[in-house]
């Protein structure tokens, strides 16, 4: 969809025309995420962008355009990580560094990650063809990944999906739960190397449990 303004042609967007996109979505992820979508208004969406509704309405022509694009965003740059897992890499350090690009991710934009989860959680409306085409190939072709790699005895024996899974509930807990951290933890989650330690603390867990064991004598 960055190619083009929504319902119109397709045509290369313009630099000023792609951040104002930017900007819209920024404004409607906050918007989406505080009221969700039957309490956000296009009205407040562009007030958040600094814009007119007249001027929103030329690259959305109605708010599920808008919601859409959100969730469409935010599912590209969650699945960036994953698409990197290299098959050549060190097996370990390949989920070593996507398990903390997605714990960063999910603490650095905890909205889109409650967007997304309630979105989920709704069953799926809007965007359920997306995880039962794209996101469905990725699992599947990165469970191939895994699977190989403990196939050559790299990792222990694991349920590659499962993993994927289990990664993704870890990881976005952090921001999907973010008041259930905060009312146990208090302040510590705002102390400099929080981040690091809870990725640290879900790396060992994680890594423990996949690394290959030696055979019993």
């Amino acid at each position: 969809m960055d190619a083009k303004v929504t319902g119109e042609e397709e045509r290369p967007a313009t630099r000023i025309q792609r951040e104002n996109r930017e900007v819209i979505l920024e404004a409607a992820l906050k918007a989406f995420s505080g009221h969700g979508f039957r309490g956000t208004t296009i009205d407040e969406i562009a007030r958040g962008a600094g814009m007119s509704k007249t001027n929103l309405l030329y690259y959305f022509r109605r708010k599920e355009d808008v919601y859409r694009a959100v969730l469409e965003r935010t599912l590209d740059e969650w699945l960036a990580p994953l698409e990197a897992l290299d098959p050549e890499g060190d097996p370990v350090e390949e989920l070593r560094r996507y398990i903390t690009l997605k714990l960063r991710m999910s603490r650095r934009t905890p909205e889109a990650s409650r967007l997304f989860a309630n979105e989920i959680l709704s069953g799926a409306p809007v965007i359920r063809e997306a995880l039962e085409t794209r996101l469905r190939g990725l699992v599947q072709k990165k469970a191939a990944v895994i699977r190989g790699w403990v196939g050559t005895g790299r990792l222990a024996p694991i349920d590659p999906v499962h993993l994927i899974f289990l990664i993704w509930a870890t990881t976005q807990h952090y921001a999907d739960f973010a008041p259930q951290i905060r009312a146990i933890l208090g302040d510590q989650i705002d102390k400099p190397g929080f981040d690091d330690q809870a990725a640290q603390a879900v790396l060992t867990i994680v890594l423990s449990g996949i690394r290959p064991r030696p055979e019993a004598g």
